[in-house]
């Protein structure tokens, strides 16, 4: 299985792999490869950058995340989002509280 991989510069550790099963015969088209994303999830993470283009079928693992699970994501629904680790979850969610906070008082 094929697919493509984007992080999120607004969103520091945010990554969605977004399913190719017709690669390299679906490049001819432009296409929205964001589209299988649900809208409340493609508004939250904003603008996506390219990072790599996958064949998983030629891979035993992924670095972070667990590439059975992402390969079955893929084919059920068409992406799989991986997160950071909730300690940094955590410490985005306390930085933009405080950001939120001080543009208040300004």
């Amino acid at each position: 299985m094929h697919c493509d991989v984007y992080k999120f510069p607004k969103n520091e550790g945010w990554y969605v792999y977004i399913a190719r099963p017709n690669y390299p015969n679906d490049t001819d088209a432009l296409t929205d490869w964001f589209g299988v994303l649900p809208s409340q999830l493609r508004a939250k993470l904003g603008l996506g950058e390219f990072v790599m283009h996958l064949d998983l079928a030629s891979r035993e693992k992924l670095a972070q995340a667990d590439i059975n699970q992402v390969i079955s994501k893929l084919a059920e629904q068409g992406y799989y989002v991986q997160a950071p680790p909730s300690d940094v979850l955590t410490a985005q969610a306390l930085n933009k509280a405080k950001e939120a906070q001080d543009k208040r008082f300004d």
